[in-house]
């Protein structure tokens, strides 16, 4: 998407916000066409600040992030957050043109990091990433190991082959039902499966539910579409598509940078004609699909080097990125500690903004390794009023769905989202 002049001014007003900068930045690697990259900066300035750079690819961190930068600072912490290169404010070269796909590459986005940390006047930062950022941010570790003061690694990502974690943990929980937790959860799911109701788009929809709102609000949604009342389903599909797959400009824009997670972090993985394959709704979900190439990084390799103080948190019920990834990344980083949220979904940063908080806190106040410790009073930390609201209205609907007479007899029709 082109300059035109109803983004200028959106862009114009989100680049006067206070705590706005832009760098120059090679457009690609030796080049001399150079753009301006965007961040922001809230909070008293520190000599450590928190570096924030959230998941997708395609998040925002202007726009998308205010009410975050603006309670964090109340907190008293200094955050920097990078506009990420083909993004938002950082999307367009001098003459409005979006960036070309050689500008999109994870090591160029790392060292945008370093470039922002450059013009701040900061030495060394507690860099935090989320979901895709972790990824990032672990990266960034690698190209400028020198400029981490400390790390956390939330909901995390470890390799393009971390889709066969997924799919293990996806089909244990959902499909073998093989925790107490799910164990009623997954006849009704091989059964509509079976019946083809829950499509691929659909089960990752099942998959997102789950590590959202928690087994009971999936198993009435299941019971729903067993009866045949799909409104709820299909409201909850749109919506999602509506926030994750279109574009939404300077909060949410997928579609340049959609090159990195399918060409380096192999997004759209071959299926392997099993049921519950994520990959198979990822390849669905961008019909240009890029394929994998090869990524920027050997992180299994190169993350035993990491020797700052690293926090990996888990939601034991995020099956975006799973536990198990978790838990293999915290033993390859030597002073590393794992924080196991049991009852939490993908991204705490996000979701459970205030345990969060809680464990940047420990990492300022050096008491990172008692966090184990404070698992279960973490995982206790109730969601954002916005995630609270979204979950009430959700079961609202459920309940009154369930009250209405069922459109089919039985589970006869297929769910197109």
């Amino acid at each position: 998407m082109t300059m035109n002049a109803k983004r200028r001014r959106a862009h114009d007003k989100l680049a006067a916000l206070p705590g706005v900068r832009a760098v120059r930045r090679p457009v690609r690697r030796s080049s001399d066409d150079q753009f301006d990259l965007y961040y922001v900066r809230a909070g008293r300035k520190s000599a450590h600040p928190l570096v924030v750079i959230p998941g997708g690819p395609g998040a925002a961190s202007v726009g998308l992030y205010r009410g975050f930068r603006r309670r964090a600072a109340a907190e008293g912490l200094d955050v920097i957050m990078v506009e990420h290169r083909g993004i938002g404010l950082s999307r367009h070269d001098d003459q409005g043109a979006d960036l070309p796909p050689e500008a999109l590459t994870i090591e160029q986005v790392v060292d945008d990091v370093a470039a922002v940390l450059d013009d701040a006047g900061v030495d060394k930062a507690v860099i935090y990433g989320t979901s895709y950022g972790t990824y990032l941010a672990a990266g960034f570790g690698v190209r400028h190991p020198d400029r981490v003061h400390a790390m956390v690694l939330d909901s995390p990502v470890l390799s393009a082959a971390d889709i066969d974690a997924v799919r293990a943990e996806t089909r244990r929980l959902l499909w073998s039902g093989d925790d107490p937790e799910t164990a009623d959860l997954a006849p009704k799911v091989r059964r509509l499966v079976d019946h083809d109701v829950l499509t691929p788009a659909a089960t990752q929809l099942a998959m997102a539910v789950y590590g959202f709102a928690g087994p009971t609000l999936l198993q009435r949604q299941l019971d729903l579409l067993l009866t045949g009342r799909r409104w709820l389903w299909s409201g909850m599909a749109l919506a999602t598509r509506l926030v994750l797959e279109r574009k939404a400009p300077y909060r949410h824009e997928p579609d340049l940078v959609n090159r990195i997670a399918y060409r380096e972090l192999n997004y759209g993985a071959t299926p392997d004609g099993k049921p519950l394959d994520p990959a198979v709704a990822y390849r669905e979900a961008d019909t240009d699909t890029i394929e994998f190439d090869a990524e920027p990084f050997d992180l299994v390799a190169e993350m035993p080097n990491f020797t700052w103080p690293t926090v990996v948190i888990s939601g034991g019920r995020d099956l975006i990125t799973p536990p198990t990834v978790a838990r293999r990344i915290a033993s390859l980083i030597q002073n590393s500690v794992l924080v196991n949220l049991a009852t939490a979904g993908h991204s705490i940063i996000d979701l459970r903004e205030g345990a969060a908080m809680e464990i940047v806190a420990a990492i300022y106040d050096g008491t990172v390794e008692r966090l184990p410790e404070r698992e279960t009073a973490l995982d206790s930390k109730p969601a954002g009023l916005g995630v609270r609201a979204l979950i009430w209205g959700i079961e609202a609907a459920a309940t009154l769905e369930s009250a209405v007479p069922a459109a089919l007899p039985r589970t006869v029709r297929r769910v197109t989202s």
